[in-house]
């Protein structure tokens, strides 16, 4: 006769085995497919998206100046020029340019969409521009409304432009540049420290600058601000809840109400999870470390105080930082002070999404990133009830530097390289 305690041994362990392999899966493996194979482009693409009107099409942003409109189920012998502000030249460097595009919500009826791109000042820019600051800064941002042909959905209308806002800038590179509309409606946009390094001017933890935040625009409304005879309208509102919206105005050196969050360094790359409505941001390092954060409102994440969760100059005492989701080093020497010392190393972090596409369900609920000098692809799993990742991997390691990621309308993931290539992130 069969021993019941051993049967009944062997069916527990059967049924926690079971209930860890649920909740304890390994990070999957992926492989890129090619997609638009005859697109034919002259400079790196940087973004792409689509609108939310139910075309199918692409858009893809080129740093020089170009974005091409696809049509759906394309292989990139279609590519048309939807806008085109080369003859603006806003590359000069290597960080800066046209780097990405956003839809406005209501796009399918109102035709609007808002792009970033970068310029150098001549001497009257920078007078124009300069709020009583001591150093004439020689580059700007500049984040435009533009609204789509009324003759022609494939071509930008041209003279529709309407600046919103401009901001100075130090240096060419850290110029962040993503735009996207959150799931609250608003228009957000990261922006680097202003560039060089050490962030020679403090910016990223000095809230009267716009420079190494998270920034949140209502461009459906425009607010008033200043007193008396500099009473002027913006071309924005101030989303309500803004951390510091009810700050005083002091005339450009109080704290700025489009502040969203700040203590960032070089924001490439942000997203939103559209499940979950999470602000995730791929936050570029320094000297030794790169970071994945989870953005809240109000959030200080740190930089030019920590790099990573870690010290990187004396700050004020007793300040309150919010720790990285993920990090990883330069050096694997480092990885024994990481979080996570069983990651691998890299140099530069693009941030991603949460996979939330139906194609591949091993992949729900991964966040996807990357790392641009090594080519190197990874996820990880995040519980928001424990506040902490639960798995996390490499998922795929390739040779071509990583400019960006992408996501459709359907929650399907893609790659922007280096060479021109693009791919879409499958499941092995």
């Amino acid at each position: 006769m069969k021993n019941p305690f051993l049967f009944l041994g062997s069916i527990f362990c059967l049924a926690v085995w079971t209930a860890l392999s649920t909740f304890a899966q390994p990070i999957p493996q992926v492989q890129l497919q090619r997609v638009f194979p005859n697109l034919k482009l002259d400079a790196r693409p940087v973004w792409m998206c689509q609108p939310p009107d139910g075309s199918g099409r692409f858009f893809i942003v080129e740093q020089t100046g170009h974005i091409f409109v696809l049509g759906p189920n394309s292989d990139g012998s279609d590519a048309k020029d939807f806008l085109n502000i080369e003859d603006r030249q806003p590359m000069f460097d290597n960080e800066d340019g046209l780097l990405s595009v956003a839809f406005h919500p209501g796009f399918k009826t109102n035709g609007l969409f808002y792009i970033y791109y970068t310029q150098k000042n001549s001497p009257a820019d920078i007078q124009a521009l300069d709020n009583g600051l001591p150093v004439s800064f020689p580059y700007r941002s500049v984040v435009s409304e533009f609204r789509v042909s009324a003759s022609d959905p494939d071509r930008a209308d041209m003279s529709s432009e309407r600046i919103i806002f401009e901001v100075l800038q130090p240096f060419s590179n850290h110029k962040g540049g993503e735009l996207l509309f959150g799931p609250d409606g608003y228009l957000y946009l990261g922006l680097g420290d202003g560039g060089r390094g050490d962030d020679p001017f403090g910016n990223a933890q000095n809230c009267t600058s716009y420079l190494g935040k998270m920034l949140r625009f209502d461009v459906n409304t425009r607010a008033t601000v200043g007193r008396g005879a500099r009473v002027h309208k913006l071309e924005y509102g101030f989303p309500p809840d803004n951390p510091f919206v009810n700050e005083p105005y002091m005339g450009g050196i109080g704290a700025q109400k489009e502040i969203y969050a700040y203590g960032l360094r070089n924001p490439w790359r942000f997203s939103f999870d559209r499940q979950t409505g999470d602000l995730w941001v791929g936050d570029v390092g320094q000297d030794l470390w790169e970071e994945v954060d989870l953005l809240v409102k109000g959030g200080n994440y740190g930089w030019n105080v920590r790099e990573g969760a870690h010290h990187f100059k004396p700050g004020p005492e007793g300040a309150q930082y919010i720790d990285p989701v993920m990090e990883y080093p330069h050096r694997p020497d480092l990885l024994h002070v990481s979080l996570f010392p069983d990651h691998t190393i890299g140099l530069c972090v693009i941030g991603g999404y949460v996979y939330r596409g139906t194609k591949f369900p091993s992949l729900n609920g991964i966040y996807i990133y990357g790392d641009y000098n090594l080519g190197t692809i990874w996820g990880f799993r995040y519980d928001r009830a424990a506040h902490k990742v639960t798995d996390q991997g490499l998922m795929l390691q390739q040779h071509d530097n990583i400019n960006s990621f992408a996501e459709d309308n359907a929650g399907e993931l893609y790659t922007l390289m280096q060479s021109g290539a693009i791919y879409q992130i499958i499941a092995k």
